[in-house]
């Protein structure tokens, strides 16, 4: 029995990792901004504790990270599991091995700094031969138009790095999209400098979800997303295990050995409508919001993650069920209040998507045997109660 330390106990992967580990027989502890928190509630988390808010790493990643490590001592954690970039990079930049004698599920900080710049990291996956988007920065609003112009049109504005000051800058900017120049001063409003400007790529989402250790590929798993938030691409709130694309599995293996990657990783993709060439979005370097759908294909991510990051023998996956579906309620929820709220032209869908009358069917009529809700879990049923309480007050305020 391990015990493990899982951090961001708000987030919907954190409560996956929770579960999975909980129910490897591990022992879990949560720590959250605030309690109680999604996955503090679980049966499965042993004991839970409160952390500085998000804000703070940026600002201060000592002072979280000293917080967490009395945590990892007075709980006397075997691993610490960093969940969101925020915590990765903090944990990391602050020197993984200070957490008493608890090691650190992730990378190098090395690794993950060089795939958390979005420039940097395109730039490399062109010099690899990986299919990328033409992409600018704009260092100031005066460079914004020239950077826009050299893309072209339709582009796409957002943050250049998911971890930093920069980052926490760009928490309430996200992504972007600017149909032609005369949008564009309205669209950039309130944007953090330095800017992405990225083409915009018409097609299919695809992420690659793998788990490697010292060069080898321990599992590797594959989903595309069938509905997002904000509707014009964002957060997945229903997807689908798919096989594994080989193109894209070659790209993404390409690409995190070039930086020597160590631990779990999510790279996204978007398959062109017209050409089917696959380009490469970005990577999370850490778990990710759809973990659920991985687990409950088959592939339980974070109880390899915690032998890993303790050496111990991890048999490589050979494979995954296909076909399962995944569906995260409330955003699929708030994804259906979008479309009814808003035209097309104002949440900038792509050409292809369904239309709103096909949205509400397919809303209504989603269920099929292999259809998940992904929080829900009728042995574990607190996590989605309170999910549900928090988007209930978020709607009436």
């Amino acid at each position: 029995m391990v015990r493990v330390l899982v951090t961001d106990g708000e987030s919907r992967a954190a409560l996956a990792a929770v579960r999975a580990l909980g129910r490897a027989g591990h022992t879990v502890y949560v720590s959250a901004p605030r309690l109680p928190s999604l996955a503090s509630v679980s049966r499965f988390a042993a004991g839970s504790a409160v952390v500085p808010p998000t804000p703070l790493l940026a600002e201060q990643p000592g002072q979280v990270v000293g917080r967490l490590r009395e945590l990892a001592n007075a709980w006397d954690a075997d691993v610490v599991l960093p969940v969101t970039d925020a915590a990765m990079s903090a944990v990391l930049r602050c020197g993984g091995s200070g957490m008493g004698r608890a090691v650190v599920a992730g990378p190098t900080l090395e690794a993950y700094e060089a795939v958390s710049d979005k420039a940097a990291l395109l730039a490399r996956a062109a010099r690899l031969g990986c299919p990328v988007p033409r992409s600018a920065v704009a260092a100031s609003p005066s460079e914004l138009s020239a950077a826009a112009t050299q893309v072209g049109y339709p582009c796409v504005l957002k943050p250049p790095s998911s971890v930093g000051a920069s980052a926490g800058r760009a928490s309430g900017f996200g992504t972007r999209y600017v149909e032609s120049s005369t949008a564009l001063d309205a669209a950039s409003v309130g944007a953090p400098y330095p800017l992405l400007v990225q083409e915009r790529i018409v097609g299919t989402g695809e992420g690659i979800f793998l788990l490697l250790d010292r060069g080898r590929r321990i599992a590797a798993f594959a989903h595309r997303r069938l509905r997002e938030k904000p509707p014009s691409g964002g957060v997945s709130t229903y997807r689908e295990s798919v096989p594994l694309a080989p193109d894209v599995l070659e790209l993404a293996e390409r690409l995190l050995g070039d930086v020597a990657w160590q631990g779990v990783a999510m790279v996204e993709f978007k398959r062109c409508a017209r050409t089917g060439r696959a380009y490469l979005m970005e990577v999370n370097g850490r778990l990710w919001g759809s973990l659920q759908l991985a687990i409950d294909a088959g592939v339980n991510f974070p109880e390899l993650l915690v032998r890993v990051a303790l050496g111990q023998p991890a048999a490589p996956v050979d494979g995954y069920r296909i076909g399962v579906r995944s569906r995260w309620l409330w955003g699929d929820v708030d994804h259906l209040v979008a479309r009814l709220r808003h035209s097309r032209a104002t949440l900038h869908l792509e050409p292809d998507a369904p239309s709103l009358l096909r949205t509400l069917w397919e809303f209504v009529h989603f269920w099929r045997p292999a259809d998940r809700i992904e929080v829900w879990d009728s042995a574990d049923p607190q996590p989605f109660w309170t999910e549900t309480a928090a988007w209930l007050r978020g709607r009436s305020s």
